[in-house]
């Protein structure tokens, strides 16, 4: 499997926040109004855990991109 640049993580890493959150989001508020509303500290619980898990295998894309390129060259 190749290797993301850091530049190439830092690009899908802000496609993901502004597009694929966004549809993350609407996707589980529709496949939850399918069901009858819970109590609200299990509704609470259970976008807390979609919250969590959309993120767990993405980790290797946000993994660094706040920091200096290390394959940049110093100056």
């Amino acid at each position: 499997m190749p290797r993301l640049t850091h530049k190439a993580r830092k690009r899908w890493a802000i496609v993901l926040l502004l597009v694929g959150l966004p549809l993350y989001i609407i996707v589980v508020m529709n496949v939850l109004v399918l069901f009858d509303r819970p109590h609200f500290l299990v509704e609470a619980g259970v976008y807390l855990l979609f919250g969590v898990l959309w993120a767990l295998p993405l980790k290797f894309i946000f993994r660094g991109v706040g920091r200096d390129d290390p394959d940049a060259p110093r100056s």
